[in-house]
């Protein structure tokens, strides 16, 4: 039995679920929420500590600092905890109010920013305000996942190997754009894999991260409102991009059969349906990355409320919920961008 003394020392990497009998193709969820820290973020988390500790940046004297939309800053609260260091989370008001009281549980300090920047989301904001406080005392380290080696190195590390060693014979990879370490790790992993294996990164409509205007995304996880310094689109084949009332349908369509995942697992699964759809999927070994579960989004993407208010009345019919992520006739078309490797 794992017995452990540091709550980073655990995490489940080799769980998940078979979807077919849910949205009628083949497909894998990779589930990476059993962990202490609850999501993916732990890892990325982890390493940047980890190599900050090794390379002198961390003393007993330092503040951890970090923009984190909830599920890194839980995560860096959780470690931070566990080592005796302070931490800070820059985060904003779509940051689900239960992360943010995680958080200050944990006894972490969160601050919320409120001034939208210059893409219309509040990512700039974050990062602006962070840089203000590193250069007003030289006591806070910013570990910066936009830009640190550390968080797509932590997927190459664990994430990617633990798909290989399950399915050998992968034949597309289906990942989430954030800050787009965990496709960058993956996709890096797979360039060098035996057989060839496509790499599809969903992104929510209304990002930028791959190009394209700016746009409303009221659901934390995934998206940016500027471009990812760690992005190298020539690892990845495809994009999908997912309309965030598509993200709703599938995670409400996972919850009535037991599955309780969080916002951007919806927006994957989604985007997986409508490629997979699409596309031939007959024979394909299809895997795609669940980032966390679902119950710090009861009070968002499953509070009847919260949808109606910013959805409309019909954002859970029956039909549609029923379609899992694939357009419906009453749902805008799933953008689609091709890249092609280099």
């Amino acid at each position: 039995m794992p017995v452990i003394s540091a709550p980073h020392a655990f995490n489940e990497g080799n769980l998940f679920v078979e979807l077919k009998s849910i949205i009628g193709y083949p497909l894998y969820l990779k589930c990476e929420g059993f962990n202490f820290a609850g999501s993916v973020k732990l890892k990325a988390a982890n390493e940047m500590v980890e190599s900050a500790e090794r390379e002198g940046i961390l003393t007993p004297d330092s503040t951890l600092v970090e923009s984190s939309s909830g599920n890194l800053g839980v995560a860096l609260s959780m470690i931070a905890a566990s080592k005796g260091y302070r931490f800070l989370c820059v985060t904003d008001s779509r940051c689900n109010l239960s992360t943010r009281l995680l958080m200050e549980a944990l006894g972490s300090q969160v601050h919320i920013v409120a001034d939208l920047d210059a893409n219309g989301g509040f990512l700039g904001t974050r990062i602006e305000y962070v840089r203000s406080l590193c250069e007003s005392d030289d006591r806070y380290v910013w570990l910066s996942q936009y830009t640190n080696a550390g968080n797509w190195r932590a997927h190459f590390r664990t994430t990617a190997p633990e798909i290989a060693n399950n399915f050998p014979q992968l034949d597309v990879l289906f990942v989430g754009a954030g800050t787009t370490g965990t496709l960058m790790g993956c996709a890096r992993y797979f360039r060098q894999w035996p057989r060839p294996v496509r790499i599809v990164a969903v992104d929510s409509v209304g990002s930028v991260a791959f190009g394209g205007e700016p746009g409303r995304r009221m659901i934390p996880g995934l998206g940016m409102s500027m471009r990812p310094p760690l992005l190298d689109e020539s690892y990845v084949d495809e994009v999908v991009r997912v309309e965030e009332a598509d993200t709703i349908r599938a995670c409400h369509r996972l919850a009535r059969r037991g599955f309780l995942f969080g916002g951007s697992t919806g927006t994957v699964v989604s985007g997986a349906t409508d490629w997979l759809a699409r596309n031939d999927a007959h024979g394909l070994t299809a895997v795609a990355i669940a980032p966390d579960l679902g119950e710090r989004y009861l009070d968002t993407v499953y509070q009847t409320n919260w949808l109606q208010d910013l959805y409309g009345d019909q954002i859970l019919d029956s039909a549609q919920v029923g379609a899992a992520g694939s357009p419906t006739a009453d749902s805008a078309p799933t953008s689609e961008h091709s890249a092609t490797p280099q």
